[in-house]
């Protein structure tokens, strides 16, 4: 490598799956390269405002651009927006001094990456959906080098230019989760257990639908938990302002002494753990035998890259994102699919008890997962990165 430090501009945000594999690329960098410069271009409304300087970068802000999709009021303004705003990033990109811009998708993406070819700066790419954004596409026009976290995303890489599955570049927490589970599986398990409040001798399911939760998990799961509590303990993580409604589910399927909260100091001595959220989302994951979840990227990557087998029931709204990203893994055999609207307690009672009793056919899952998992992408992108920036 040079001595001259190189400067990398780092373009995305909105949500925590855009963010958090911009985090972890940013820091594969630096851990590669420790005297780059690395900045990033967000806005001021999304979930980077806060998590960017936090991790020790800074932030550039910008104002959404969202692409029109209909002609209306918000059509008209679009193109005094873009102006406006590709102004501001060509002043970032000048007074950064940049070397590269690499962007994941979202509102911020997009202008970066039109800006950055117009200044004839290189462009990486990283998609984490099965199906590319629509910033990504323009993007793709204009990459050096594209890093996707699934095959057959619909990108196409320019001439001279490659694509390549690379995975998702993982939360910290869960790369170094990755690493313990390569080196001693059982000790991982046995810790993440016991610092949940678990017991680590008896098969764990963790049911989770987000930050937000998801209405129709809970209801589910929560309608089944004297069965599922014959075989198991859980832990439901039931998303902001939806665990009363879980308590009363549990409580008149089971009863209110099987309740319990997560952490040894929780109140309660029941087996079925709920909460709202868990900032230590690796500690279950540590123990879990089982994931019943949504299939939003982050959340397949993450917990195929753990190979951990999981029941994955996709949000159904828009055109099918989160189906698409569950299929190839289920594919492959690390996981289940079922549609939300099948997944109903009495489909639950039916299914999940004989699954947990099967432990060849989890094993078989976790397995098959963990082959299809990626676990180094983060170091994957920033050679690819720091590659372009010394071209």
């Amino acid at each position: 490598m040079s001595s001259s430090p190189v400067h990398i501009v780092l373009a995305g945000g909105g949500t925590a799956g855009h963010v958090n594999p911009l985090l972890a690329v940013a820091d594969a960098i630096r851990r590669i390269e420790p005297q780059s410069q690395v900045s990033v271009i967000g806005t001021a409304v999304g979930l980077e405002h806060d998590l960017v300087p936090q991790a020790g970068y800074e932030l550039d802000t910008i104002d959404k651009v969202p692409f029109p999709r209909r002609p209306n009021k918000a059509a008209l303004e679009f193109p005094f927006k873009w102006r406006r705003e590709t102004k501001k990033v060509r002043q970032i990109l000048e007074r950064r001094q940049a070397d590269v811009v690499v962007g994941f998708g979202g509102y911020a993406s997009a202008p970066a990456y039109s800006t950055a070819h117009r200044m004839g700066i290189p462009v990486v790419i990283h998609e984490q959906n099965a199906r590319a954004g629509m910033a990504n596409k323009l993007g793709a026009r204009y990459a050096a080098f594209i890093g996707t976290a699934y095959e057959n995303t619909g990108l196409k890489a320019a001439e001279g230019a490659s694509i390549e599955r690379v995975g998702l570049p993982l939360r910290p927490a869960i790369s170094a989760l990755a690493s313990q589970f390569e080196t001693d599986r059982a000790a991982a398990r046995r810790d993440g257990a016991l610092a949940l409040g678990l017991d680590p001798n008896r098969p764990i399911v963790l049911v989770t639908g987000g930050s937000l939760g998801a209405v129709s998990l809970n209801r589910a799961i929560a309608s089944s938990a004297s069965v599922l509590l014959d075989k198991a303990q859980v832990i439901h993580l039931t998303g902001k302002g939806k665990i009363d409604e879980v308590k009363s589910l549990v409580t008149a399927d089971a009863g209110a002494q099987t309740l319990c909260g997560v952490g040894p100091d929780s109140q309660g001595e029941g087996d079925y753990h709920v909460t709202q959220y868990l900032e230590r989302i690796d500690l279950a994951f540590a123990c879990a035998d089982l994931v019943i979840c949504r299939s939003g990227a982050g959340s397949v990557s993450e917990l195929s890259a753990l190979g951990l087998p999981a029941v994955y029931v996709p949000l159904p709204i828009g055109n099918g994102e989160q189906r698409f990203n569950a299929q190839p893994v289920v594919e492959a055999g690390g996981g289940m699919m079922i549609a939300d609207r099948d997944f109903t307690a009495d489909w639950v009672r039916g299914h999940i008890p004989a699954l947990l009793d099967d432990r060849d056919r989890l094993r078989d899952m976790g397995a098959k997962a963990w082959r299809y998992g990626i676990r180094n992408a983060a170091d994957v992108m920033a050679r690819h990165v720091l590659k372009a920036a010394r071209a």
